[in-house]
């Protein structure tokens, strides 16, 4: 009986808190690493047509519909762009943007860029 009340609890529990606002990059509202960007796919993991033209981003954690701030720390270039997507699956990078978000940032040249990333609230 103890062991079904405390499945009970673990099912009702987990799931509440992952839907708790403040959660977002982990437990951070900003994080700093490596930014690329990507210009093909077909559908996106939020399940969306990908649009090649949109300012859109793929994070591992985020909730798709958030819109973050993604600053390019050598020259404070900044664009807006919302996630739809996740990734991405390189090690040390933490935000793969479109690449109109990247033409923006200025990082198409050089594929990547050490970049901030803020939630916008």
């Amino acid at each position: 009986m103890v062991r079904r009340v405390g499945l009970l609890l673990a099912y009702l529990v987990v799931p509440l808190g992952c839907l708790s606002p403040k959660r977002g990059i982990g437990w951070r509202a900003r994080e700093i690493g490596l930014a690329s960007y990507y210009s093909r796919g077909q559908r996106t993991a939020s399940g969306e047509a990908f649009d090649k033209k949109a300012f859109t981003g793929a994070h591992r954690t985020v909730r798709f519909g958030t819109n973050v701030r993604v600053t390019v720390l050598k020259t404070g270039k900044q664009v807006i762009v919302r996630i739809n997507d996740r990734g991405p699956f390189a090690s040390g990078r933490v935000i793969d943007v479109s690449r109109p978000a990247a033409e923006m940032l200025g990082m198409v040249g050089a594929g990547v860029a050490r970049v901030r990333v803020e939630i916008v609230q």
